[in-house]
């Protein structure tokens, strides 16, 4: 069985909840990817097109600064990566992540919340952050269903 990191970006503690649940029906390691300087209740405004997660979305080069020690990524196989959906996307920070821990090679396995919206083409955009030979895959929207069971019927469809 492989080694399992679930690694999550959350900016108000719904993803955070989300992957607490993941990992503990995975039996995995857990990592918070945090921003440099967190995002307060007026950067994650999303109807103020001068909002820091506004500006940040409109420009796909943008690469938050991330806080805390990298990921140790020698450490695992898969990685189950969650985040919240923003602009139908991963959170440019995401983006950070990924392209400043080593994830080549690894199996990378897409979680998410939204308030509605799906995917989209997440996985297809952050291809764009790793290196050939890492695999990205979309997973699954955690919204609701979390229960244990649930979590552990998915992963066993998964792993």
């Amino acid at each position: 069985m492989s080694k399992i990191l679930v690694a999550y970006f959350s900016a108000e503690g719904t993803t955070k909840a989300a992957a607490e649940k993941l990992a503990q029906a995975a039996g995995a390691d857990l990592y918070a990817i945090r921003p440099e300087v967190p995002y307060s209740r007026a950067d994650l405004d999303w109807t103020n097109k001068k909002s820091r997660s506004s500006v940040e979305m409109k420009d796909p080069g943008c690469r938050p600064a991330l806080s805390g020690e990298p990921a140790q990524m020698d450490r695992y196989d898969t990685i189950l990566l969650g985040f919240p959906i923003w602009w139908y996307t991963a959170p440019r920070i995401i983006s950070s992540f990924l392209e400043q821990n080593h994830v080549s090679g690894k199996r990378i396995i897409l979680f998410a919340t939204s308030g509605g919206s799906g995917f989209g083409k997440t996985a297809d955009d952050l291809r764009a952050s790793v290196p050939a030979g890492t695999v990205i895959e979309e997973g699954k929207m955690l919204n609701s269903g979390l229960s244990e069971e649930n979590l552990k019927k998915w992963l066993d469809s998964i792993l």
